[in-house]
């Protein structure tokens, strides 16, 4: 989190904005960082006085509507296909698919506005709303209504309690340290236990 905090701290004007947008646009995609830490960042930006809150909140919201719709797009054109790719099988398995659309059937469009708020199933499920055809106003009102839930509530609480989320972010580097010290001192007594051992070993010959 920190790292993406720092990069992002290095550029000024607009590209926070624009770095934050495709940031979300690719965790929708299946980029491997959290989308909760990107909106995290976005709200200590705001904290930090480099982007106006409100308007990182309606880019926020721009990129991960847009990703998600991007998802579902891709499922309801190419569902399928891509299905059967080696590549997209890592990233989404038949197994959790499978799941899924059994869950969409059962629950209907409730499960749309739940998986907002559960990352491990979010892409799973938007992808298997569009391999079953559900309409897109039907998706994008209750994926829409979610977000509009989610996304500010976290960059305005972060901005808000930018104090405390900044000391938050220190605290995580000293615990990284801290457990590096501790993994290197570990190694070092181990290496000296048996450097130890060893020289009795060789005076007992």
């Amino acid at each position: 989190m920190e790292d993406l905090l720092g990069f992002v701290l290095n550029f000024g004007g607009t590209m926070p904005y624009l770095l934050v947008f495709v940031i979300l646009l690719a965790c929708g995609l299946g980029l491997p960082i959290p989308e909760d830490i990107t909106l995290f960042v976005a709200g200590m930006l705001a904290y930090y006085g480099m982007v106006n809150v409100w308007m990182m909140i309606i880019v926020c919201m721009g990129g991960v509507l847009i990703g998600d719709s991007t998802i579902f797009w891709l499922g309801a054109k190419y569902g399928r296909e891509m299905t059967k790719k080696p590549l997209f099988n890592r990233l989404l398995s038949p197994e959790r698919l499978a799941a899924v659309k059994e869950k969409l059937h059962q629950h209907g469009n409730k499960v749309i506005f739940v998986s907002r708020f559960m990352p491990l199933l979010r892409a799973p499920t938007f992808f298997s709303a569009g391999t079953l055809h559900l309409p897109f106003e039907v998706f994008f009102f209750y994926d829409g209504l979610a977000a509009l839930i989610s996304v500010p509530s976290i960059v305005w609480l972060v901005y808000h309690f930018g104090a405390v989320a900044d000391q938050l972010v220190k605290t995580i580097k000293d615990v990284e340290h801290g457990i590096l010290f501790a993994v290197l001192a570990g190694v070092f007594f181990m290496l000296a236990k048996w450097y130890v051992s060893h020289k009795k070993q060789q005076s007992g010959d």
